[in-house]
């Protein structure tokens, strides 16, 4: 998940985000509810198209406020156990919370996991309650509908979770339990991982099958679950060995000394001709008496029409540099890692106050990060 997300609110400490692809799920869904799934559960109940519609934009805030439930769950239980989350994001496939570190004990991985499918249960019977009370009261079927709904999709998210299959919840567990049964995290996540993979393949070759069999539809749908599945699965089990591998490291033992910086009053035809095609480095740091003055990057550039370049100067585009483009030195390693893919940058200035020491680049530290896999046997 490395979209754009948009923030909506701060809950409870946490802010909650939705992903730009969330917003596709959510029309899908309100339509395939209003057009779909209401008409065929109450076609006998004389309820209007509109009516329909109304019930599809309900059962999708529901919906929404289910999955925040959900992964709210798990982020109180991770805050309990002091385990820091940056927050909450919707995407198109569900939700997440945002970890910054891997569990301390299987413990506390076994309750943040199994934390979110009980919420999901809680939920389920909350809502059927809600549904017989509101049926008994002889509140409209629009209501008592959109109510069953969520009863029944909060059944679905909460077992389809537990499923042993990593990173779902089920798959956190099983981790939990190997990892409590054999004491070792690493092998606990590559088995887990295993299992999700094998998972996300099942998936994946459920949809080819439906689509081969006239379900194009719901086959594209398996089939792009089995596959974020199986990415999320390798992916998680790479992040883990990641961690382990440069847990503790200061961004100073991967940064590189030898820097190339600009001086402010460069005219922007010469930088661009004899420092972004010399380099191919999309970010600069600006430098002038020794001093780092700020940050200019190309897109920046980009800003300027190409016939104003030689009557403008680095200085007129620079700016200061922030904690998006620039990191201490003594900075863990993981977290300037996550800073770049946070970003998308390639590279980040390494300075202590005004004082340019360094650049580290990402290619740089994946290039060590395969190094020590190779030479320490994490596979």
């Amino acid at each position: 998940m490395n979209g754009r997300s948009i923030t909506l609110f701060e809950l409870l400490g946490f802010k909650i985000r939705v992903d730009i692809s969330w917003i596709f799920l959510a029309l899908l869904v309100t339509w395939s509810l209003a057009k779909g799934v209401f008409p065929a559960w109450y076609e006998d109940a004389g309820l209007s198209q509109a009516a329909f519609w109304w019930m599809g934009i309900a059962g999708m805030a529901g919906l929404v406020f289910s999955l925040i439930f959900h992964e709210l769950s798990h982020s109180l239980v991770a805050r309990r156990y002091g385990l820091p989350i940056k927050g909450i994001t919707l995407f198109i496939f569900g939700g997440v919370a945002e970890m910054t570190e891997e569990p301390k004990s299987a413990k506390v991985e076994f309750w943040m996991a199994i934390a979110g499918p009980i919420a999901s249960f809680v939920l389920a019977l909350a809502f059927w309650l809600l549904a017989g009370l509101g049926r008994a009261q002889g509140l409209p079927v629009a209501v008592t509908g959109v109510l069953g709904y969520l009863a029944f999709i909060n059944l679905l998210l909460g077992g389809f979770n537990l499923i042993p299959a990593f990173p779902m919840d089920g798959g956190r567990v099983l981790r939990a339990a190997l990892w409590y049964w054999r004491g070792d995290f690493r092998q606990a996540t590559r088995i887990a991982s295993g299992a999700g993979k094998g998972f996300g393949m099942g998936l994946m070759l459920l949809g080819l099958l439906s689509v081969v069999t006239g379900n194009f539809i719901g086959g594209m749908w398996w089939f792009l679950i089995g596959l974020f599945v199986r990415g999320a699965a390798e992916a998680s089990y790479q992040q883990m060995v990641t961690r382990r591998l440069f847990e503790g490291e200061p961004v100073r033992r991967f940064m590189t000394h030898e820097t190339v910086a600009v001086p402010p009053d460069l005219p922007l035809t010469a930088f661009v001709e004899d420092y972004v095609y010399e380099y191919h480095y999309d970010l600069f740091p600006v430098v002038s008496e020794g001093h780092l003055r700020g940050c200019i990057s190309t897109r920046q550039v980009k800003t300027v029409p190409r016939e104003a370049w030689p009557y403008r100067s680095v200085a007129d585009l620079m700016a200061p540099c922030n904690e998006e483009n620039t990191v201490d030195p003594g900075m863990d390693a993981i977290e300037a890692m996550a800073l770049m893919r946070r970003t998308g940058a390639s590279r980040l200035i390494v300075a202590v106050g005004d004082r340019l020491v360094g650049i580290v680049v990402m290619k740089d530290m994946l290039e060590l990060f395969s190094l020590k896999m190779d030479l320490e046997g994490q596979r």
